[in-house]
């Protein structure tokens, strides 16, 4: 039994970990249930906690003591793990179906950002190159067959820079599209850019052919140019900008983000974010970049104090912002996503897998390049069952830090990759990441209680 209490944008809250609720209190019973360490609540109040609360009088202690065990009495307050025997309450899958493709249709990049986990396009292998319509068209045809009665299937076209391979994905679209209605499939593609190469017949036909696009831009043009310059060493800033907006102006109700990423050169992120907001972007993700100790760029546990203020200020910045949708502000406090992802998570090494130029199988984009991580091939048709079932088997009960978090039903878990770039182990939990996103959450959730305290939610 969990309840974890915090303040964030004035608000005294308390959300029940088990059940999803969230509570708006007043500062007595934001006091009160602070000092208990534990439920189910009692009777009457401990004498322990009313001697640590003589500023306010018992009787009014009381009063706020009853109307928490209501609460608690209506399910909504201390309320059991239902959970915690997953294989024998819960029988969670073990081996998904894939549902998902991150095609890496290009190993190759016309940007040198500094702070690249993809060593700039290359990942690391010394060789750059871009795939061929043969090794798309087999990734398609595994996918058809591995999904099994999965009717929808996400392929996301990834790089290095997929748009130096757009030959490649044209076809590929083409391609899956054919076999949509032979197999009772439905395609949704994703595409991923910096900007560099779009033209308007490149927006035309993503703005046509893409259900998502992502549009890579770190915010104010000194930032963003100080850490994604071009081959040459400029800036890529005044380049992409007008085509990405000529690109959203385009999308009408399509979805696309503009994500960026902060490093421990620009901590003021939220000046960023707001920047990106004044040029006409509404749906917007700056996120923080990982790494181990020794990568100048990665946010450290030092700097975390000032990211956390930074949120809070954003926060601040973005409450009653109706046109700007912060990626890492929402939270559905109504329903939460299935219980499936509530423990798992991402899916990452058995429901989705990164494809490379070459047809090697990888868990997710970030493992590519690590060879102990390759799971088979598209071309010989191998799938190394035994490690997609290590992928599978992560949850946030297998990772020890999870089970006693707060945050453990809203983050699913972590990632994975961020595990094993920091500490070596995707079961141990990246603890500095694990601080933003509790943080992340916090902001979240303030906002969300406002605005449906205000009817805007």
């Amino acid at each position: 039994m969990m309840v974890h209490t915090f303040t964030a944008l004035g608000q005294y809250l308390a959300a029940d970990v088990n059940s999803g609720a969230v509570h708006v209190l007043d500062k007595l019973t934001y006091d009160l249930l602070s000092q208990v360490e534990d439920g189910p609540l009692g009777e009457t109040i401990p004498q322990g906690i009313l001697d640590k609360l003589p500023q306010y009088a018992p009787a009014d202690l009381e009063e706020s003591w009853q109307e928490l065990r209501e609460l608690q009495e209506q399910g909504l307050l201390f309320t059991s793990d239902s959970y915690i025997d997953v294989d024998k309450a819960m029988a969670l899958p073990k081996q998904a179906v894939v549902k998902a493709l991150c095609l890496h249709v290009s190993h190759d990049c016309n940007l040198r950002c500094q702070y690249c986990f993809a060593s700039t396009g290359d990942f690391g292998t010394g060789h750059r190159m871009t795939m061929e319509f043969e090794t798309a068209k087999r990734a398609i045809d595994w996918v058809v067959m591995k999904s099994g009665k999965r009717r929808n299937i996400e392929i996301d076209f990834f790089g290095g820079e997929p748009l130096m391979a757009m030959d490649t994905v044209k076809r590929t679209v083409a391609y899956a599209r054919s076999l949509e209605e032979p197999h009772g499939k439905c395609f949704r593609f994703t595409i991923t850019t910096n900007g560099i190469l779009l033209n308007d017949e490149t927006i035309d036909y993503i703005n046509r052919e893409m259900s998502n696009v992502v549009l890579s831009l770190d915010g104010r043009k000194e930032v963003n140019d100080r850490m994604r310059p071009t081959v040459n060493g400029k800036g890529s800033y005044d380049i992409i900008v007008p085509r990405f907006q000529k690109l959203v102006t385009g999308r009408g109700t399509k979805d696309y983000y503009v994500r960026g990423t902060f490093t421990r050169e620009n901590l003021d992120f939220s000046q960023d974010v707001m920047h990106l907001a004044s040029l006409g972007f509404r749906h917007i993700s700056v996120e923080p970049a990982s790494g181990p100790a020794d990568d100048p760029f990665a946010i450290r546990a030092e700097d975390l104090e000032q990211v956390e203020a930074e949120y809070e200020k954003l926060a601040h910045l973005l409450l009653g912002r109706e046109d700007v949708n912060f990626f890492h502000f929402n939270v559905d406090l109504a329903q939460g996503p299935c219980v499936i992802k509530r423990l798992r998570g991402c899916g990452a090494g058995c429901e989705y897998v990164a494809i490379t130029p070459d047809g090697d199988i990888y868990p997710c984009h970030q493992f590519v390049g690590k060879e102990e991580y390759c799971m088979g091939n598209v071309y010989d048709g191998s799938f190394d069952m035994t490690l997609s079932q290590t992928f599978a088997n992560q949850n946030i009960y297998t990772r020890p830090a999870c089970r006693e978090c707060w945050a453990r039903f809203y983050c699913s878990g972590g990632c994975s990759a961020s595990n094993l770039l920091v500490n070596g182990d995707i079961r141990k939990s990246n603890e500095t990441a694990c601080e933003m996103e509790r943080k992340r959450l916090e902001c979240s959730i303030a906002l969300s209680a406002i605005a449906a305290s205000t009817g805007r939610g």
